[in-house]
C-alpha cells in the first residue's frame, strides 16, 4: 500500500491511450470525501518549465494551500509545447474537476515522458472518466496509481510509514533526467494528518531538500520535477515526529529511484563527513556523485580515490589535500590526499575486493575541515543508459 496507505485519500491508475503501447498511463490522487484539503508542492527549477508545473504553481498559489487532488499522466511530458501544452494541461484540471467536483483551481497536474511532442488533448477527458470508475482507498487502487506514472520505471516506487496517530504514504517515479533541483521524477506523498498549508509546505520543502534534492543519476535536471503532499486532515495535528516519518517515507522513495537508474547495476553513497560547512559538504558530495569517471568507477567497482579526490578539489578550491582521506566500503585507500593501499592488510584487501562487488558501494571522503556531514546518492553508468538515451526516450 502507498498513497492509500493514509486515512481519507483514494487514487486510481488506468489506460487512457497516452501510451502507443496500451499501458497505465493516467492517475488521480485525492481525498476520499471529495472535498478540498491541505495541499503543498516543491516544483523544478528549471526556465524550460513544463505547462503541467506552470498550471499547478498557478493553482497552488490561487487555492492558498486547499486542494481536492493531483492528476497524472505518463507517456508525454507536455513540456516546450507551446499554448496547445497548457491548454492540454488546464483540460486535465477542468476535466478533474467535471468528474469529482469543485473548481478547475483545486487541482494540481503532473506529467512525465517524451519532451517536445504535442499533448494528445483527445484523450484527457474518455481518460478522466475511467479515473472516476475505478477510484478506491484499498491498496490495489493505490498500486495502479503507482504503475500508471512510471515511463523507463522497472518497477513501480512506493513507501508507507505509520507514526503516532497518523500515517504517511507515497508513490514516486523515476529512472533517468535525475538531477532534481526544486527541486524525468515525480512523487506525491499523502497523509491523514491534521496540517496548516504553512506546515505542510515548510514540512515538504525541508524534506524535498534532504531526499529528492541529494540524489543524481546523470545529471540531468527534468522539466517536469514534481512533489505534491496531500493532507487529508482526517487526524489530529501530529507532533514533531510527523517530518520524521515524511522524511523516512521520501528518503525510501529516493533511494528506490537512484537504485532503478536506466541500465545501473549499483548505488553509490556519496558521504562527506569533515566539512566546515553544510555547504562545503554537500558542493563536495554532489561533485563526486556527478562525475562520470566516479560512474565509470563504480560500473567497474574500482577503488579508484584519485578520480574522487580530483572533483573534491574541483568543488571545494580552498581545501587542503594533505587533510583529506578517501574510504571505499569502510576501507582507506586514501589518507592525507595519498595513496593509502600499500598500508592495507591482506584481510583488508580481500574484505575491499570483495564488498567493491557489491550492489551498493559506499565512498566516504573526510575533508578534515569541522564536523558537518552531507551524503548524496548516485548509480553508475553503463552500456544500458547509452542505449536507453542515444534516441529519442
Amino acid at each position: 500500500m502507498s498513497v492509500t496507505f493514509p486515512e481519507g485519500i483514494r487514487a486510481a491508475g488506468v489506460a487512457s491511450g497516452i501510451k502507443p503501447d496500451g499501458g497505465l498511463d493516467l492517475a488521480f490522487v485525492g481525498f476520499a470525501d471529495g472535498g478540498a484539503h491541505v495541499g503543498a508542492a516543491v516544483f523544478t527549477q528549471s526556465a524550460a518549465a513544463a505547462a503541467p508545473v506552470q498550471v499547478s504553481r498557478d493553482h497552488l498559489r490561487t487555492s492558498k494551500g486547499r486542494v481536492r487532488g493531483v492528476v497524472l499522466s505518463s507517456g508525454n511530458a507536455n513540456a516546450l509545447t507551446g499554448e496547445p501544452g497548457l491548454a492540454a494541461a488546464r483540460l486535465m484540471v477542468s476535466s478533474a474537476a467535471n468528474q469529482f467536483g469543485g473548481g478547475a483551481d483545486g487541482y494540481l497536474v503532473c506529467s512525465t515522458g517524451l519532451i517536445g511532442i504535442p499533448f494528445p488533448a483527445e484523450r484527457i477527458e474518455p481518460g478522466l472518466e475511467l479515473l472516476g470508475g475505478e477510484l478506491g482507498s484499498d491498496p490495489h487502487a493505490g498500486e495502479r496509481a503507482a504503475h500508471a506514472i512510471r515511463t523507463t520505471d522497472t518497477f513501480a516506487k512506493e513507501a508507507q510509514k505509520a507514526g503516532a496517530g497518523f500515517r504517511v504514504g507515497g508513490m514516486a517515479k523515476g529512472a533517468a533526467m535525475i538531477a532534481p533541483n526544486m527541486a524525468t521524477m515525480l512523487c506525491v506523498l499523502t497523509t491523514d494528518a491534521s496540517l496548516t498549508p504553512e506546515r505542510a509546505q515548510s514540512a515538504l520543502s525541508w524534506v524535498v531538500d534532504q531526499t529528492f534534492n541529494r540524489i543524481t543519476i546523470d545529471g540531468c535536471t527534468s522539466t517536469n520535477d514534481t512533489v505534491v503532499l496531500l493532507a487529508s486532515e482526517v487526524g489530529a495535528e501530529p507532533g514533531p515526529d510527523f517530518e520524521e516519518s515524511l522524511l523516512e517515507v521520501a528518503a525510501q522513495l529516493a533511494y528506490a529511484i537512484v537504485s532503478d537508474a536506466e541500465g545501473g547495476s549499483r548505488v553509490g553513497r556519496i558521504r562527506v563527513i569533515g566539512g566546515a560547512s553544510v555547504a562545503e559538504a554537500e558542493r563536495c558530495a554532489r561533485g563526486v556523485a556527478s562525475s562520470l569517471l566516479v560512474k565509470c568507477s563504480l560500473l567497474g567497482g574500482d577503488p579508484y580515490w584519485g578520480r574522487v579526490l580530483a572533483e573534491v578539489g574541483n568543488a571545494l578550491p580552498e581545501a587542503d589535500m594533505g587533510r583529506v582521506s578517501v574510504s571505499y566500503q569502510g576501507v582507506q585507500v586514501c589518507q592525507g590526499g595519498l595513496d593509502a593501499s600499500a598500508e592495507l592488510s591482506v584481510a583488508d584487501r580481500r574484505r575491499l575486493d570483495h564488498r567493491m562487488g557489491e550492489r551498493e558501494i559506499v565512498i566516504e571522503i573526510d575533508l578534515g575541515r569541522g564536523s558537518e556531514s552531507v551524503e548524496v546518492l548516485t548509480a553508475d553508468i553503463g552500456h544500458g543508459y547509452l542505449e536507453e538515451n542515444r534516441g529519442t526516450s
